[in-house]
């Protein structure tokens, strides 16, 4: 039996996804695979190299001392980067990461989001997000999956790509300000096309797959809510973990947050992971 972990995007809501990670941690759980998008990116990697319950806290207070200190969203993901990437590219390959980003497909598009319209466009992305609207996405953007275990070359995750590949899955059009490429290829942020990788890593032949999301209510696939995510998907089982309410009653919102909320949601997150476990039973995947 094959385990893999999706978590999904959501800033510093994240939190409440980190909280979850650590209490697998804590409990000797180690799944076969791991992915996050965007704000997941570096717990998934710490998580699957096993430092996710020691530097996890660390990784998300840290976001919140960037922007303290008058850095923009780009500045803050950038400068959390290149903090924890030495860790996570001495560590990377022990268990398979997967990273989803969308790759930006069109010309017009490129000039897009690359150039100074893209803050008006991300605004404009946002707004489609309530009428669950992917039409520009759909028309301009492809989900790609960098990762480690990748048989072709060019969606290889590894130590020398890593940075760009974790950055451009982060990168929201409405507030991130410095474009972002791999290989001078032009990329966004992972959520516009897959918010949370439950569906591939089910895809990828996995027995069983557990999402973590940050959001309650309806859990989505991607940033438009265009598809939910099933507890059974191709016959895989789906376990999704997701808070008791909105975090943003606990002080967490997805670019605005204090430190004391981002420990009750990192500590809710612990709570609702401990409870899974209890519920889960299955003792077979604890190392």
């Amino acid at each position: 039996m094959s385990l893999a972990i999706a978590c999904a995007s959501g800033c510093f809501r994240v939190a409440f996804v980190q909280g979850v990670l650590s209490a697998f941690e804590r409990a000797n759980l180690r799944a076969d695979a791991y992915a996050g998008t965007s704000g997941t990116v570096i717990p998934a990697a710490l998580a699957a190299s096993g430092q996710h319950d020691q530097h996890g806290l660390a990784y998300i207070t840290g976001l919140l001392d960037y922007q303290s200190g008058g850095l923009g969203m780009s500045g803050v993901f950038l400068e959390s980067i290149r903090a924890w990437s030495p860790l996570i590219r001495d560590q990377l390959g022990q268990r398979r990461l997967i990273i989803p980003v969308s790759a930006v497909m069109t010309p017009e598009a490129g000039e897009l989001t690359q150039g100074k319209a893209a803050r008006r466009l991300g605004r404009q992305l946002l707004l489609a997000t309530a009428r669950h609207d992917n039409t520009w996405s759909a028309a301009h953007l492809r989900l790609e999956l960098f990762d480690t275990h990748a048989a072709n070359p060019d969606l290889r995750l590894f130590a020398g790509n890593f940075d760009a590949v974790a950055y451009a899955s982060s990168r929201m059009l409405h507030a991130w300000e410095t474009p972002a490429e791999i290989d001078g290829r032009a990329y966004i942020d992972g959520s516009y096309t897959c918010s949370c990788p439950a569906l591939e890593l089910a895809d990828m032949g996995y027995d069983e797959v557990i999402a973590i999301s940050p959001e309650c209510g309806a859990f989505y696939h991607d940033l438009f809510g265009t598809s939910l995510i099933p507890p059974m998907w191709h016959g895989t089982p789906i376990h999704a973990i997701q808070p008791d309410m909105d975090v943003k009653t606990l002080g967490v919102d997805y670019t605005q947050a204090t430190k004391e909320g981002v420990l009750r949601v990192y500590q809710h997150g612990e709570e609702k992971g401990r409870a899974f476990l209890s519920a889960w039973r299955r003792t077979a995947y604890i190392t």
